[in-house]
């Protein structure tokens, strides 16, 4: 049975990356990174960069999409946008 993680996908001045969340492990999460800062990651890109790591999303997941601060407590600070969807290992792959 395939495993479920959390994948996450955020901006930082080299562009957009996607990553999977492994918790209580000490193996390096799975990490994508997308080459720009705009225009954002399409669905099909994002699809696509979760099967090159070697996940895809579990059935029925949505990406949901929240905001946060670079400087918390700062509302003056600039808005960082963090996506999350439920994934799954794919078949044949280790996590």
């Amino acid at each position: 049975m395939a495993r479920e993680f959390t994948a996450q996908m955020s901006a930082n001045a080299r562009g957009w990356r996607l990553y999977v969340v492994l918790l209580n492990t000490f193996e390096v999460w799975p990490e994508y990174e997308f080459g720009r800062a705009a225009p954002m990651p399409t669905f099909t890109e994002r699809a696509a960069a979760l099967t090159v790591l070697g996940f895809e999303p579990v059935t029925g997941a949505e990406w949901v999409w929240c905001e946060t601060t670079d400087i918390p407590d700062d509302p003056s600070s600039a808005v960082c946008l963090i996506a999350s969807v439920r994934v799954r290992s794919r078949a044949g792959v280790g996590w």
